[in-house]
């Protein structure tokens, strides 16, 4: 949020109301850093800005009240520009504020509908420590076979292989392999049961 400057306190010439005179004043001696600027800004025109930009949000007044501190912040970046004969900055400025509203409208209008958390608390999450617990003792299940039984388990299960293509791979004959799948699945079973882990 920006912070308005009341500093230093107006002077007899700052509390006259903002007419052609003062308004010259203001723009002539503004500079990019001048909050005093933007205090006299402010006070003139918050108020009416502020009525103005409420009916514009339909009644939004947190809404309105940034509409007119970006008003504020793009008059003040553009106080050089401004034409330092007008009587009133108001209809510069509540053109400002509507081009601000028109965009933050096409924002709005351009994402999703925010729903809040709502929603999302009753959908289930999968419990990933679960799957990763049991993967732990897979593997620690495994690394108490015997080396053949590891690897006739290697090459048919992890690397899908048939019973054949395992023969091949390894070199020895395909009643061998079938023997040593199903005593290693047989050993790997009482090794998860150890673990506490029913197959």
């Amino acid at each position: 949020m920006m912070r308005i400057s009341t500093y230093p306190p107006p002077s007899a010439e700052g509390a006259a109301p903002m007419g052609k005179p003062r308004l010259r004043h203001w723009i002539r001696r503004v500079r990019p850093d001048d909050e005093v600027v933007v205090s006299a800004l402010y006070r003139e025109y918050h108020r009416p800005l502020l009525a103005f930009v409420i009916r514009l949000t339909a009644g939004d007044r947190q809404w309105a009240e940034d509409v007119v501190q970006e008003t504020m912040i793009r008059a003040w970046r553009s106080a050089e520009q401004l034409d330092p004969d007008s009587v009133s900055l108001m209809p510069w400025l509540a053109t400002v504020a509507r081009r601000i509203v028109i965009d933050d409208r096409r924002r709005r209008d351009a994402r999703p509908q925010e729903s809040g958390d709502g929603p999302l608390e009753s959908v289930p999450v999968p419990d990933e420590m679960e799957g990763l617990l049991h993967q732990v003792v897979v593997s620690e299940a495994l690394k108490a076979l015997s080396p053949a039984h590891r690897e006739i388990l290697n090459e048919t299960i992890l690397r899908d292989r048939s019973v054949n293509d395992a023969a091949a791979a390894l070199g020895i004959p395909v009643g061998t392999v079938k023997s040593r799948v199903y005593y290693a699945v047989r050993a790997l079973r009482i090794a998860l049961e150890e673990r506490g882990v029913k197959a």
